[in-house]
């Protein structure tokens, strides 16, 4: 679940049930055909109130994606952070190009010259650097692809 929102900067009330959701899955999202059934038993609800929850949360900007996150790698495959320089009148048809993409895992919106920022993964690095190269002649905007150096992992979880 995930969609473009503007991230929620003021405080906000949250009820019992998207505090406990909130501080049990920010992590360790259950592998399973029918995820939400895992976590609303796991939570002592229905699925329909687990996605209504999080749809709500969405809605609210309290939460700007849910779901897993993969290491792409792992699977033999290839991903790169990814900027446009995109002028401002042109950004949202811009953004609607590139999230036309299969390949474009997110997409975010940054107050820099280089002000669209986005994960491409594809199966290996030359299909990648051939996305990239589409991407830059169709919305015919400057890019930087910067693959992934080292790798790091921070394990942060924040309570709600």
């Amino acid at each position: 679940m995930s969609e473009h929102r503007p991230l929620r900067q003021e405080s906000v009330v949250l009820s019992d049930l998207e505090r406990r959701l909130i501080n049990a899955y920010q992590g360790d999202i259950p592998l399973d055909p029918e995820p939400f059934m895992r976590i609303a038993e796991n939570l002592g609800v229905t699925s329909e109130e687990v996605q209504q929850t999080l749809r709500r949360l969405l809605d609210k900007g309290v939460l700007t994606r849910f779901g897993p996150l993969y290491n792409i790698e792992k699977a033999d495959g290839s991903f790169s952070l990814c900027a446009l320089k995109v002028p401002e009148h042109r950004f949202d048809e811009v953004a609607d190009q590139v999230n036309g993409y299969a390949q474009v895992a997110h997409n975010y919106q940054r107050e820099h010259e280089w002000n669209m920022w986005f994960v491409l993964a594809t199966e290996d690095y030359q299909e990648l650097e051939q996305v990239f190269e589409d991407i830059k002649t169709v919305t015919g905007c400057p890019g930087l692809n910067l693959p992934k150096q080292t790798e790091f992992f921070v394990g942060l979880k924040l309570q709600a």
